[in-house]
């Protein structure tokens, strides 16, 4: 039998810095939950809001696969491997920290926020060389599909992740239904509403809702209402 958690969401970790206005799913920063520190390999899903203008000075990492998902706005980001780009809605941004590695992400826009989604997932191998990708995915690609964003196939596809690891977009109409299967056995798969109402495996889920499901090689997903649903598939064990 399957597996569950179900992370409400205003029982998230809240910081409001007033430039920045940070829901925190796992523990972050000041806000400690033992019993919410990860979801297998999935170590932060942070919900940011930056204030026009700011941003996140140059700071490091290391060992560590950082997800960016702006959902509104223009991010700004630079990194000691020499990067300078803006990513932007639709656009999907993974940087493997490795050996080690010191970015910088601040709002592209004075007077506009920018809405990011900050995720980290731990990587099946440490001390790697590190890497940056970002890839631009059509609104129409994801509608009423889940759309494959992140993987740890190199292939051109999908923005590349050191761990056995998948990220899916979906848009869906309501009324729509779609299973998932799950790619590697062993792997969990967490599920986040951006937008709307969904249910899965029987579990109803409203906006910025988190449920976590594991020991099961499928979900079947339906669309209470018009919905926007990201997928994070990752290893249990790692």
């Amino acid at each position: 039998m399957a597996r569950t958690v179900l992370h409400l969401a205003n029982t998230r970790g809240h910081a409001n810095h007033g430039w920045l206005n940070s829901f925190h799913t796992f523990s972050f920063a000041g806000y400690n939950n033992p019993e919410r520190v990860h979801f297998g390999a999935l170590r932060v899903l942070n919900d940011d809001t930056v204030a026009g203008g700011m941003g996140f000075s140059k700071h490091p990492h290391d060992n560590m696969e950082i997800i960016s998902i702006p959902l509104s706005g223009d991010l700004e980001h630079q990194d000691s491997m020499g990067n300078k780009t803006v990513i932007r809605e639709n656009d999907v941004q993974v940087m493997s920290a490795g050996t080690g590695v010191a970015h910088s992400e601040k709002n592209h826009n004075s007077k506009q926020e920018v809405k990011f989604l900050q995720i980290w997932v731990f990587p099946n191998q440490r001390g790697i060389k590190p890497n940056y990708g970002q890839q631009t995915f059509t609104p129409e690609a994801r509608h009423n599909q889940l759309l494959e964003v992140v993987s740890p196939t190199a292939d051109g596809t999908s923005v590349h992740i050191q761990q056995d690891a998948w990220f899916h977009l979906g848009n869906l109409d309501q009324g729509f239904t779609t299973d998932y299967a799950v790619k590697k056995a062993g792997n969990g798969v967490y599920a986040f509403v951006l937008e709307g109402n969904v249910t899965i495996n029987g579990q109803a889920l409203h906006r910025r809702d988190g449920f976590g499901i594991w020991e099961t090689d499928k979900l079947e997903i339906s669309a209470d209402s018009k919905a926007e649903l990201l997928l994070v598939e990752v290893p249990m064990e790692f």
